[in-house]
């Protein structure tokens, strides 16, 4: 298993980004050529299949950019991660190798994976209580986005200023200003007692109970990184046609029942774009413990490299992990058609003629 690896897959990881660009640009010229055999032979392209096409071209440069400059990167941290990098007057990939029951070599590509679980013992814990903290801080963050959203968008004075103040912490609060906010206690709240709230967690597990005290502690900053996600919030509340406020109100909504059935599903893929970007900037927060613990592994000297790399990609798994999950819980369900829309569609196909697409409406109400 690990001879095969050194020797066909991983040597490949490397082109891996270069070989996604051509296959990006060779998809481009194969649809681009299409379209224009279509248009020679007066069988116009779809509109949205144009629309399509220049979206493309316009992402073409930063796909060129981010195959070169990003993946490229990408790929050579993975790689790194099942070698042993020496740094001396060039870089050095040393396959990592073991002894067997009968003390033969084998290699071992997987061996800095499994150092990181057996060497650092805080590892795991550090993982669990960024999960924990997570699960926390991101309904509080979307919550208090969407409120101050909410209050923002209405019709007040001095609403830019308030939006500016709001947004302040975001270019104010970088790493060194966070640390030196937390050392001094003004990230906390006055009112709560840390001892308290220890005092109430005793018989907690200790990656359940650590992580509601971080959350009580640092709770202002935590407030203080929703400025994107209250303009994000407020560019989609802008995006509401008024008229549906209108109706509503004509049929005697209440502000509750409006927001709950106008507000709120307009804003689902907001709120899940804003869930998104949460978790991707509390994973590369500064101030994240594991960070801390990857940088110290990479620059130790009985480490080195490629163990912070195997940390970073054991990591990068969890964060994916738990944005498959946010994806999965707050994305937008397609509802099925209800019976009176599916027999509408019936008569409709019957009227027209279109014997494909009755067939089609009666296969799919059979496989139902």
């Amino acid at each position: 298993m690990g001879n095969w690896l050194y020797e066909f897959l991983l040597p490949k990881l490397e082109y891996l980004p270069y070989a996604l660009l051509i296959g990006v640009c060779v998809f481009l010229i194969v649809s681009l050529i299409y379209a224009l055999i279509r248009n020679r032979n007066g069988k116009p392209v779809r509109k949205a299949t144009r629309e399509a096409l220049w979206g493309y071209f316009f992402i073409l440069p930063w796909v060129v950019g981010i195959c070169i400059f990003f993946l490229s990167g990408v790929a050579n941290s993975l790689l790194y991660s099942f070698y042993n990098l020496k740094l001396d007057n060039v870089l050095r990939l040393e396959p990592l190798t073991g002894q067997d029951a009968l003390g033969n070599t084998v290699y071992t590509p997987l061996a800095n994976y499994i150092s990181v679980f057996n060497k650092e013992l805080n590892y795991p814990v550090t993982l669990a209580n960024f999960a924990v903290s997570l699960i926390l801080q991101l309904p509080i963050i979307i919550a208090f986005s969407l409120i101050i959203a909410l209050m923002l968008n209405g019709k007040i004075k001095g609403r830019g200023v308030f939006r500016t103040i709001f947004f302040l912490p975001v270019i104010i609060a970088t790493g060194p200003v966070m640390s030196q906010l937390t050392a001094q206690g003004v990230s906390s709240v006055p009112m709560v007692s840390q001892n308290t709230i220890a005092s109430i967690l005793t018989d907690f597990p200790e990656f359940i109970s650590q992580p509601i005290m971080d959350l009580f502690s640092q709770l202002i900053l935590i407030l203080w990184n929703s400025g994107i996600q209250i303009l994000i919030f407020l560019a989609g509340l802008q995006k509401v046609p008024n008229t549906l406020y209108e109706a509503a109100k004509i049929d005697g909504a209440s502000g509750w029942e409006t927001f709950w059935k106008i507000t709120l599903p307009t804003l689902r893929s907001m709120i899940l774009l804003n869930s998104i970007y949460t978790v991707v900037t509390l994973a590369t927060n500064s101030t994240n413990p594991i960070i801390d613990l990857i940088y110290n592994a990479t620059y130790a000297v009985t480490k080195g490299y490629s163990y912070g790399a195997a940390m970073t990609w054991l990591y990068t798994v969890v964060v994916a992990v738990l944005l498959l999950i946010t994806f999965l819980l707050i994305r937008e369900k397609k509802e099925k058609k209800s019976n009176d829309v599916w027999r509408r569609d019936v008569e409709s196909a019957k009227r027209a003629g279109q014997n494909k697409k009755l067939n089609k409406l009666l296969g799919r109400r059979k496989a139902a």
